[in-house]
């Protein structure tokens, strides 16, 4: 076992993607993500890799789509602001079924807004990732450790259902310090070759890399082949984690760094006899519909804890089919919820259900 490792939340993701077969970043600074390209700009040279700091942000999303067509492992990063510049580019991924990784570490918006936490690209990154029929993975850690698991991850999934993913963090990740460990990678998917690839290899029928389909039939038929990929990914890569849920009556639901804090609400609120437990979505594309399905007969009603306005609200009200009620509580523009605030809210619910 190897030892673990005191490091910052961008440079853990960072080296996870070098282990995981990441030697192309290109990126662009902007704050609280800058890290992730500072510590690439350090490393790619000594392993002879690719470190690019583009001109812009737009600049740099097309340099991963050439990377992605000719096949190789990539990667990009930024913050909000950074992404929505982005969102053609991944448009131009998803439609031509290119596989990259994309880092979110989110600040505060809209607009510049400010460079404190911030859950508000949930939208942007689950159902705003560019024009078009189309979805990216979206995943979203709650701990530095879980940034180093899912970055390999991310990089397998990519591959196996040419998508691009999204590893959706927040300031507070990007920026905390916590033990890590990196180990061996444990044996993994089964990736398929990439023959698709403009890679410069002589094959029997040319590669073309394209998104550009004039004839509508032909266009619509690639939307229905890439939702056939889709129906698959959400049948298998649904992904979640529950806690104190068996004899829950209130279920808190939360993501990423907000679940940490709603955990020592659910605790609090145990110690006043409130029978509350939490699911934590580590997908939130494809959404883990299942793991609300499981409990909505028991629960009483639904607590949804974001760094925002409320964007995850509609898909909690859709798991549970609004069988139950599904509550909000959030802090929004940079300002991050604490366990006092999560657990009056708790208690409110409980009094007012009683």
């Amino acid at each position: 076992m190897s030892e673990k490792v005191l490091m910052k939340g961008n440079e853990a993701i960072a080296e996870a993607a070098i282990r995981a077969g990441c030697l192309h970043f290109f990126g662009y600074p902007i704050t609280p993500q800058t890290e992730v390209a500072a510590y690439m700009a350090k490393r790619m040279p000594k392993i002879g890799g690719v470190y690019m700091q583009a001109e812009s942000e737009v600049a740099a999303i097309n340099m991963i789509y050439g990377a992605a067509a000719a096949g190789v492992r990539c990667m990009t990063s930024s913050s909000s602001p950074g992404i929505a510049l982005k969102a053609e580019g991944l448009s131009y991924l998803i439609g031509s079924d290119l596989p990259a990784v994309i880092i979110n570490v989110q600040r505060g918006g809209p607009g510049l807004g400010g460079i404190q936490p911030s859950q508000a690209d949930y939208n942007l990154a689950t159902k705003g990732s560019g024009h078009g029929d189309g979805h990216m993975i979206v995943i979203a850690p709650s701990s530095v450790q879980e940034m180093v698991n899912c970055t390999a991850d991310a990089f397998d999934m990519a591959d196996l259902y040419r998508v691009p993913v999204m590893i959706l963090a927040d300031g507070m990740l990007g920026q905390m310090m916590e033990p890590v460990e990196f180990g061996e990678k444990a044996a993994g998917r089964k990736l398929p070759a990439k023959d698709w690839a403009a890679d410069g290899k002589k094959k029997a029928k040319r590669n073309i890399i394209n998104s550009l389909l004039i004839d509508p039939a032909v266009l619509e038929q690639s939307n229905l082949d890439r939702f056939a990929r889709y129906a698959e990914i959400e049948a298998k890569e649904a992904l979640y984690d529950t806690y104190l849920c068996e004899d829950a009556e209130y279920i808190v639901t939360a993501y990423g760094a907000t679940a940490r804090i709603a955990k020592n609400a659910i605790n609090a609120a145990r110690k006043d006899g409130i029978k509350v437990g939490l699911i934590r979505p580590i997908t939130l594309w494809p959404f883990p519909k299942a793991a609300y399905q499981s409990v909505v007969s028991q629960a009483k009603a639904f607590l949804t804890v974001e760094m925002s306005m409320g964007q995850m609200v509609d898909d909690v009200k859709l798991a549970v089919a609004c069988q139950k009620p599904v509550h909000f509580f959030g802090r929004t523009g940079g300002v991050i919820p604490t366990p006092a605030e999560i657990l009056a809210e708790i208690k409110k619910i409980a009094g007012g259900e009683k």
